[in-house]
């Protein structure tokens, strides 16, 4: 019975000590005890109830104190309502706190407002300034342009900016500016004479794109254009009149072909006509021996008249062998000999 009554009393006493350090944990858990005497010892002035309430509003009160304090030392005067307000609204108070202690280190203006924008815009406020302070450079991807002379250059592009604190809420970003200088790269190069010119002098394209502006509008500040390197490509001019000779061969050769088929067509169409009047011709010379019997039947023409038209044929006949080479003859010994 005693050793019951006993582990009954352990039993007791742990269930206690679990619920006093539970109880301890959800009381220090609400009522940050050692947060706010952090606070005091800092020199921020926080009441316990604030960070009560942060707490309620499920505002983690030690982001907000750890701003505070960072602040209070760099020198900056805050208030933990502006820290919670830009906490609620989806912001990051950590970024925004530093951002504003390097700008004051670094002598840029940039007050809580500007930098609570900048941060809600979704852009790093604290890299922004960084870049202020410290230019970033960024390259751009090949640029292909042709010259005048038809001479394609390959040119690779290095561009220093910074941040434009003004502008970086609804300001252009990198792309935007890449973009502009592969434009302003592709303008001047193909402006040159020739491509031996930009290759002795690359510099030209780096001064005529930054004369043209082109980080108005965006959130950066183009301090400098260096080209990093030009290579020779295709020679475009070459090909291009190669391909257009290409073609004008192509027609020239199409134009001769419908000659040439206009040609056999009419030629077959003569000797369809040549064909035609042949057979004219022997229905004429058939019709002849008809005529003759008609003539001899009306007494148009006699018998003499007859055998004189024989005659004058044989003759004529007798002709037209003469005139003709003979096989195996001198005419054909000629042209062997040829």
């Amino acid at each position: 019975m005693n050793i019951y009554l006993l582990q009954v009393s352990w039993g007791v006493t742990i269930g206690v000590a679990v619920g006093a350090l539970i109880l301890l944990w959800i009381i220090l858990y609400f009522i940050p005890i050692g947060l706010w005497f952090r606070a005091i010892i800092s020199g921020v002035r926080i009441s316990l109830l604030q960070l009560i309430v942060m707490r309620w509003r499920r505002v983690p009160p030690s982001a907000i104190v750890d701003a505070l304090i960072n602040a209070t030392k760099a020198g900056l005067v805050l208030n933990s309502d502006q820290l919670e307000a830009h906490f609620l609204a989806g912001g990051n108070v950590r970024n925004v706190v530093m951002a504003l202690i390097s700008a004051d280190k670094a002598n840029i203006d940039l007050d809580f407002n500007s930098a609570t924008a900048i941060d809600l815009a979704g852009r790093d406020v604290f890299e922004a300034v960084q870049m202020s302070v410290i230019p970033k450079v960024i390259e751009t991807p090949p640029v292909t342009a042709v010259a005048k002379d038809g001479i394609q250059l390959i040119a690779k592009a290095r561009v220093t900016v910074r941040a434009n604190i003004r502008q970086l809420v609804g300001g252009a970003g990198e792309e935007t500016v890449l973009a502009r200088v592969g434009e302003g790269v592709v303008s001047s190069i193909g402006s040159a004479d020739s491509h031996k010119a930009v290759l002795e002098n690359p510099d030209i394209i780096s001064k005529t794109v930054l004369k043209k502006g082109l980080d108005s509008g965006t959130a950066f500040e183009i301090l400098s254009i260096d080209i990093a390197d030009v290579d020779i490509g295709k020679n475009i001019g070459a090909e291009l009149q190669t391909d257009q000779a290409e073609a004008d061969k192509n027609i020239a050769q199409a134009k001769a072909e419908e000659r040439r088929a206009m040609a056999i067509a009419e030629e077959q169409e003569m000797k369809a006509k040549a064909q035609e009047a042949r057979a004219k011709v022997i229905e004429a010379e058939a019709e002849v021996p008809m005529a003759i019997s008609e003539a001899f039947r009306a007494g148009n023409l006699g018998l003499m008249d007859y055998y004189r038209m024989k005659n004058i044929q044989a003759d004529t006949d007798m002709r037209d062998s003469i005139s003709e080479p003979k096989e195996g003859g001198k005419d054909d010994d000629d042209k062997k000999k040829k």
